[in-house]
């Protein structure tokens, strides 16, 4: 082979590759987005802003959805020994489907020193679609739950989407297949379907084909 038509050779198994490579990857968008949270707290009205991160993981027919937060959205005027805090959120879903999954993580795995940000451990939880399509994943409500205390932060700079996502809902679009009850399937006209669908049917055409039988059986024995 000469050296031109081996560089060909080479060069088209590349493209190949690289197409195979791009067909096999999900098609996917996602970006860290900053999210500008409203506090309601114990102790006043608290504002915050955290970038968020949304991943997805196929698991099964779902997505395992993990939530991260790079910023702490509030504080507590107390210290929070370790594991006093309880935080959880829903994300928004968006697209081809439009619904909320809830997400929730561990408690604080050490203890909160008073006035000090505090940072929520990931968030985490299964979105399995209904539909196909694309869909978005975007930070909704998050609630931390502290001592008795809840606080409630809520976006107010109506962030946009932390994720951008193709999914494939179990049987296609979603949509369960319609069946009839009760009914066989019929795979030809409607007599032949019922007639060879019943136990009826059938004695009624064994019973005509033992007649007819019978019939010509009677015609030869008198000719």
């Amino acid at each position: 082979m000469s050296d031109r038509k081996r560089s060909t050779a080479l060069a088209l198994a590349s493209a190949l590759a690289g197409s195979a490579v791009l067909l096999a990857a999900p098609a996917a968008r996602a970006a860290v987005v900053d999210v500008a949270y409203d506090c309601k707290t114990p102790i006043g009205d608290k504002s915050a802003v955290s970038p968020i991160d949304i991943k997805a993981v196929k698991e099964g027919d779902g997505y395992k959805l993990t939530v991260s937060f790079q910023k702490g959205v509030s504080s507590s005027p107390i210290e929070l020994g370790k594991g006093a805090m309880s935080p959880s959120a829903v994300v928004l879903v968006g697209g081809a489907e439009k619904t909320t999954v809830p997400v929730s993580g561990p408690s604080n795995p050490e203890a909160v020193p008073a006035d000090t940000p505090i940072r929520i451990t990931d968030l985490s939880g299964t979105y399995t679609p209904k539909k196909s399509g694309k869909v978005t994943f975007t930070a909704g409500v998050l609630t931390i739950k502290a001592m008795g205390t809840t606080t409630t932060c809520t976006p107010g700079n109506t962030p946009g989407p932390s994720l951008e996502l193709d999914v494939t809902a179990a049987g296609g679009d979603g949509a369960p297949a319609a069946t009839a009850p009760d009914t066989l399937p019929q795979t030809g006209p409607t007599d032949s379907a019922l007639a060879l669908g019943t136990l009826g049917g059938t004695v009624l055409l064994s019973g005509a084909a033992g007649m007819l039988w019978l019939t010509r059986r009677g015609r030869r024995a008198r000719s």
